[in-house]
């Protein structure tokens, strides 16, 4: 590989014209398919082989008139102080809003005001109207969405408060300025590891030019595939992080071969060919991490984990030939390692027999003297940094998951006031009301079966009411709406659609009717339940494929084993930091949290998958000069020093910068978007400058050769692929084939 990709670097350095032509046309493309393409009309959400989505196609397929699935709103109205909401001036204000809201799009289903529907609190201070939609949220036009904010601003007119709940306002999430103040971090660390702004320049280039291809791909299929924003975002999120780090590690090993004196085009093909192999294999572990949220079989997740490995994959080809290109473009721009741009101070002769000592002894920098630290005291190093990430994954043992709700809104949003007020009026259980539905086919009387329903969940703990049963034209199916004690997000709904489900066996057998949950409360619990029930198929598989692979690259059962164990012990200590933060609430006015809440059911998956991937280029990358240190003669320990001095600064730099990127969707106004940022920010810290800047070198050490040992039979088994560029070497001294040759024998590839 090492080989293959030497020529492919040296070529895209010599005809860069045409590769940089190559990448223009794919921006552009894209960027016009993503301008011409239609709106994303629909982001359906759906959970194949649960209940709650049973029911809903149940619904859909006998009921369809009640638009199940549709978008609705919770309109609050609450009286002045002192009056009530069925004082006749009140009441006839809210009869002209209910009408109003029926008759102001053509996409609302029904509205039902509060006195029909008798959703009145007890001390008439409050009622609530429902609108229902014919479309889902995502469907629903803007100019619904303007009908309803603008009939609820004129019903304030009256005097009364008037608070809008439900997902028919639910709007695209914003970042904040907090994205564009990590992407300038990110250019400040580059600065400073290159000593140049035309190198520091190159991996922000590079990494805007693969996320505007990726982001306007998506845009483009959206439509067709059914696309969330969310996808979107998460691309962006990761294609930022993986670009940026990739660049930097193809930028930083060309500048460390031309201070080994070879040419600006044998530099580049040198670093492709070396550093290069390093991020196929890293990009390759974060596609597996991505494309294996497949075996959750959660189609919106799978759409996300695609589509952001079809972001990574653009990385890692823009890595491998626009870098080289734009660095035959940059010339004698980009200094070799350890000299400056004029504008950064450097520029200044140096005295020759400096140099020639300085070439002779290479200068121990930051990373040498720590690696040095570390091997000589392996063990207190490691107790320090187990105890350490051990203690901060102690809050995993209070985890609560769910998935967030209108209580988990900031509040200042309308939907968290509209929540609070039905709270404070009815109960928090009306926030969440629990639908189920009666397949009745099965029964000789539907209509005493659909009563004994209603009898039965009445005598269940945690229900607070349950209306009335709603049966089918055709008499076949019948919708019961029960509400809670509880909130929805709370323990005990929770065990109520547990226990209704579990009485639905009984009543099956004396009635012959089938009892499904279903709702946004019983489809969030079912989320929670699959995610569960999948991590650890998922974990084993992401992780057994990545172990296989790093055998691969590193040649060494050990060393996949101690990455495998440490980015574990990373990823617990990173979900113990998001439960401290969003859900004890430790430092959540630092991070913008508002209210705190059980953490998002698909977060501990999300960051196995995003995590492990992201954890592995540093592994990679780190760990290979090490091997390849090792491979050349060196002893175990001098392996690690040597690793070190060329990789440390690159890898605390790529953290750093892929930190600074994270962060920045920590100020987004979307609690999922804003946990994700913080959680992969946090994991990314742990990762990087915990596990594999101590714990991992402690580990080395204290294996010494054992760490590189492999059975000879799998040795023989293994594909040689060749990560340290030994292929180079052999290439050097044959000398047999020129330069020439080499590229006309690819350009026929």
């Amino acid at each position: 590989m090492a080989t293959f990709l030497y020529k492919l670097g040296r070529l895209a350095f010599r005809r860069r014209h045409f590769v940089a032509l190559i990448w223009v046309a794919l921006l552009t493309l894209a960027g016009v398919g993503a301008a011409s393409a239609p709106t994303a009309a629909s982001s359906s959400f759906s959970i194949p082989g649960t209940e709650a989505q049973k029911a809903f196609d149940l619904l859909e397929e006998r009921v369809p008139e009640a638009s199940a699935d549709g978008a609705s709103a919770k309109v609050v109205f609450k009286a002045p102080d002192g009056e009530k909401v069925t004082d006749p001036a009140n009441k006839a204000d809210i009869e002209k809003t209910v009408a109003a809201l029926k008759s102001g799009s053509d996409e609302v289903a029904r509205a039902d005001s509060p006195f029909a529907t008798k959703t009145v609190s007890k001390d008439g201070s409050t009622a609530y109207a429902t609108v229902s939609y014919k479309v889902t949220s995502m469907e629903l036009t803007e100019d619904s969405r303007d009908a309803l904010e603008k009939t609820t601003d004129e019903a304030r007119e009256s005097g009364l408060t008037v608070e809008v709940g439900g997902d028919a306002l639910q709007a695209m999430p914003e970042t904040g300025a907090t994205e564009i103040i990590g992407i300038a971090v990110a250019a400040v660390v580059l600065v400073i590891t290159f000593g140049s702004l035309i190198a520091a320049g190159l991996p922000l280039l590079t990494a805007l030019i693969g996320v505007g291809i990726g982001v306007s791909s998506i845009t483009a299929l959206a439509s067709a595939l059914d696309l969330g924003t969310t996808t979107s975002t998460l691309a962006m999120m990761i294609g930022l992080a993986v670009g940026i780090d990739y660049a930097l590690f193809i930028v930083s090993r060309y500048r460390g071969e031309l201070a080994d004196g070879r040419e600006r085009e044998e530099a580049a093909g040198r670093a492709v060919g070396t550093a290069g192999s390093a991020v196929v294999f890293a990009g390759l572990t974060v596609v597996i991490a991505l494309v294996g949220l497949a075996v959750v079989n959660i189609p919106m997740l799978t759409k996300m984990g695609f589509a952001a490995a079809g972001t990574v994959v653009i990385a890692v080809l823009i890595a491998l030939t626009l870098i080289p290109a734009l660095l035959g473009y940059a010339g004698k721009k980009v200094k070799p390692t350890g000299e400056k741009s004029k504008v950064l101070g450097g520029g200044r002769k140096k005295d020759a027999a400096a140099d020639a000592a300085e070439e002779k002894q290479p200068k121990d920098n930051l990373g040498t003297r720590w690696a040095r630290f570390v091997v000589r005291r392996p063990l207190t190093v490691l107790l320090v940094g187990v105890i350490g990430l051990g203690a901060a994954a102690l809050p995993v043992s209070s985890l609560e998951l769910g998935l967030p709700d209108d209580g988990s809104q900031p509040t200042s949003t309308t939907q968290r006031k509209a929540y609070d007020l039905v709270s404070d009026g009815f109960g928090p259980g009306f926030n969440g009301p629990l639908m189920t539905v009666a397949d009745l086919k099965g029964s000789d009387d539907p209509k005493a079966a659909a009563g004994q329903i209603r009898k039965t969940i009445s005598g269940l703990d945690d229900v607070l009411s349950v209306a009335p049963p709603v049966i089918n034209k055709a008499g076949d199916t019948a919708i019961i709406s029960v509400v809670p004690s509880s909130k929805p997000s709370g323990i005990e709904t929770e065990n109520l659609v547990h226990a209704i489900r579990d009485a639905g066996a009984d009543i099956k057998s004396d009635t012959g009717a089938s009892v499904m949950v279903t709702g946004t409360t019983a489809m969030n619990i079912d989320v929670s339940e699959k995610l569960n029930d999948a991590l650890l198929p998922y974990l084993a598989l992401v992780v057994g494929l990545a172990f296989l692979l790093l055998i691969v690259v590193f040649r060494s059962v050990l060393v996949p084993l101690k990455a495998a164990l440490g980015f574990l012990l990373s990823v617990l200590a990173a979900l113990g930091a998001v439960v401290a933060v969003f859900q004890w609430g430790w430092l959540g006015s630092v991070f913008g949290v508002e209210q705190t809440g059980p953490i998002m059911s698909m977060m501990p998956i999300f960051m196995v998958g995003v995590v492990f991937g992201l954890a592995m280029d540093y592994e990679v990358f780190l760990v290979t000069r090490m091997r390849e240190a090792y491979v050349h003669g060196e002893r175990p320990g001098q392996a690690i020093v040597t690793g070190f001095r060329h990789g440390a600064r690159v890898v605390s730099a790529a953290a750093v910068i892929m930190i600074a990127v994270f962060a920045g969707f920590i100020g987004s106004t979307e609690q999922m978007v804003k946990m994700i940022g913080f959680g992969l920010a946090i994991a990314v810290f742990f990762d990087a400058f915990i596990v594999r800047m101590a714990l991992v070198p402690a580990v080395l050490a204290l294996l010494g050769k054992k760490a590189w040992w492999l059975p000879r039979w799998l040795d023989r088994a293994l594909p040689n692929v060749d990560v340290e560029g030994e292929g180079l070497r052999d290439l050097d001294a044959a000398g047999k084939r020129g330069r020439g040759d080499d590229d006309r024998e690819l350009e026929r590839v």
